[in-house]
């Protein structure tokens, strides 16, 4: 991105780099906010792959799928790179075209992404089978040498989580929650409600300590029948 920017003139370039900083800072809690952000550094330096792709992840985050894939075609075209085709075969699923999806999993731009790509891609897969409610299919695109093995990368938790809900929306219970469990071994950040999701197959409900508390309390101003003078 830096390299990128060294394109623009010094104080341009500081503009342009600040509204990015501000984009990754809010993306996460604050996706209308870091969009705002993305659109000031499009209307600043649109020429830049690096900006085209913020403000194509900043609409993404706020559902814009239309924009997004525009956004995300634009960095496609300026780079030649191909690490945004999970992205922007997952923006074809948000606009209702699932089966362009499954046509992107199986174009040859596929074979150039590296492993955690692929594996991005494979997810999407899965979820555009099961927009189409296809579920055999879904379960199946997503057993991969990636889901048995035991050692856990990056991508290991939401592929297991993927796998177990697929499962649970097969009927495929036992099944289900062994994945769950599987996934929240692999969870070590929280990424997946995996373990909200296996509490929730064993029965276990959790209740909210302060809420309990102040349903067992009496408010002072009540009293009892024939106490009031």
């Amino acid at each position: 991105m830096r390299q990128e920017l060294l394109s623009l003139p010094k104080t341009l370039a500081d503009d342009v780099a600040k509204n990015l900083v501000m984009v990754a800072r809010l993306i996460d809690e604050d996706p209308e906010g870091a969009y705002g952000y993305s659109k000031v550094a499009l209307r600043l330096a649109s020429r830049v792959a690096a900006v085209r792709e913020a403000a194509g992840f900043a609409a993404y985050a706020n559902q814009k799928y239309g924009e997004a894939l525009a956004e995300f075609r634009a960095a496609r075209r300026m780079t030649g790179n191909v690490d945004l085709w999970p992205v922007m075969a997952d923006c074809e699923r948000g606009l209702g075209r699932p089966e362009k999806a499954l046509d992107m999993a199986g174009a040859p731009e596929v074979n150039k992404l590296d492993k955690a790509g692929q594996v991005e891609m494979r997810l999407v897969a899965a979820g555009a089978r099961r927009d189409m409610d296809q579920l055999d299919a879904a379960i199946v695109t997503l057993q991969s040498p990636e889901l048995a093995a035991g050692s856990v990368q990056p991508w290991t938790a939401r592929l297991r989580y993927a796998y177990a809900d697929a499962l649970l929306a097969a009927g495929r219970e036992a099944e289900a929650r062994e994945w769950f469990a599987k996934a929240v071994e692999a969870d070590k950040d929280g990424s997946t409600d995996a373990s909200d999701r296996l509490a929730e197959l064993d029965g276990v409900e959790f209740v909210d300590a302060l809420d309990e508390n102040e349903s067992d309390e009496v408010p002072e101003s009540s009293t009892e029948d024939g106490d009031e003078e």
